[in-house]
């Protein structure tokens, strides 16, 4: 069976930010991958980011990464790239599951059915 971006998202979806405790996937910091078959196995390009250039646990959450991938069937190489461009916003990027987590319930002044606060939190 061909190794898919799938696979690899559901062998990573496991990894959570160090200091958000939230997935990495959800929170949106993947930001694509690249899987180049090879004779004797795919290499595998993942492209991340961080929360904030200045994470502290950025060496650590990478090397979760890797090792998550380099050991799926088929894989002889797994690299991951950090970028930080287009910067992560959770606004955009996020599941709708994480920014409620984040307090990024994306209310407005209309009410709950509009996606405001409810009339007790105004």
């Amino acid at each position: 069976m061909a190794l898919t971006e799938e696979h690899i998202m559901q062998a990573i979806k496991p990894i959570e930010d160090p200091e958000l405790h939230l997935g990495i996937v959800e929170l949106g910091l993947i930001y694509g991958v690249d899987i180049n078959p090879q004779p004797e196995g795919d290499d595998v390009k993942l492209t991340m980011t961080f929360t904030s250039p200045f994470c502290p646990y950025g060496p650590q959450l990478r090397a979760s990464v890797q090792r998550a991938i380099a050991i799926l069937p088929g894989v002889r190489n797994a690299v991951v790239n950090i970028v930080f461009t287009p910067p992560w916003d959770p606004h955009t990027m996020a599941s709708e599951d994480c920014k409620l987590a984040l307090g990024l319930g994306g209310w407005d002044e209309d009410g709950p059915e509009a996606g405001g606060p409810p009339e007790s939190e105004r």
